[in-house]
């Protein structure tokens, strides 16, 4: 699994995109290959599916676990913790934000703008056309705008993460990636990764294969 050379690497998608798996997995291939590897868990809309949820299998991995002060207890209103600006002193650690892909996720993301365009970063949109809001160009550009308006952050590439859960097909991955290739050429943004079950992407073309990002699948709903 390709992990970037960016420092900080941000994951962001619309509701159901699949972004807080991606994040799980992008940071352990991380500590897998040596990083000191930290990550932050900025999603602080989604119940069910938060990075600190799995905050014990991280660990294990020697992943260093930052989340909102509300997370695992019953506050329903969130503030951000203050261990977060730590990151951008450990500049040896490679740092990974799982945010919530809304209006409020991007504006706590760009409480730390300043400190952002200090870094080497980038922020991946995760696109899943199953989802509803997700399923055209428009409503996928959209949301892209939306969330760079609000975080001052620009999506600086695009990951394919289109499935249905376990009933997924590579059918369905190729649906997405027609409507992604066309989102790249229409907003100039590349493709960065192809995410999914390795079972899956076994089917992909031989001449988008490099793109592929296998995934464990960590998060379940609590009905699952």
């Amino acid at each position: 699994m390709n992990v970037g050379p960016e420092r900080i690497a941000i994951f962001t998608g619309h509701f159901g995109s699949g972004k807080t798996e991606l994040a799980i997995n992008y940071s352990m291939a991380a500590a897998a290959r040596g990083d000191k590897t930290v990550i932050v868990d900025l999603d602080i809309v989604n119940p069910f599916f938060r990075t600190t949820e799995k905050k014990d299998v991280l660990e294990e991995q020697g992943i260093k676990v930052i989340s909102p002060n509300f997370a695992g207890t019953g506050l329903d209103i969130p503030s951000l913790s203050a261990q977060i600006y730590s990151v951008f002193q450990k500049r040896d650690h490679k740092v990974i934000f799982d945010v919530g892909g809304d209006d409020i996720g991007a504006t706590a993301l760009g409480t730390f703008y300043p400190y952002f365009k200090e870094e080497d970063y980038r922020v991946y949109y995760v696109i899943n056309v199953r989802r509803p809001l997700s399923s055209n160009e428009q409503d996928i550009i959209d949301m892209i705008e939306s969330i760079q308006a609000n975080s001052r952050l620009g999506v600086s590439h695009l990951i394919n993460n289109s499935n249905i859960s376990y009933e997924t097909t590579i059918c369905d991955l190729l649906d997405g990636q027609a409507i992604v290739e066309k989102i790249s050429m229409k907003i100039n943004r590349p493709i960065a990764y192809i995410s999914g079950m390795p079972e899956v992407l076994k089917g992909l073309p031989v001449e988008i294969r490099t793109k592929a990002f296998p995934l464990n699948i960590f998060m379940r709903p609590p009905w699952a």
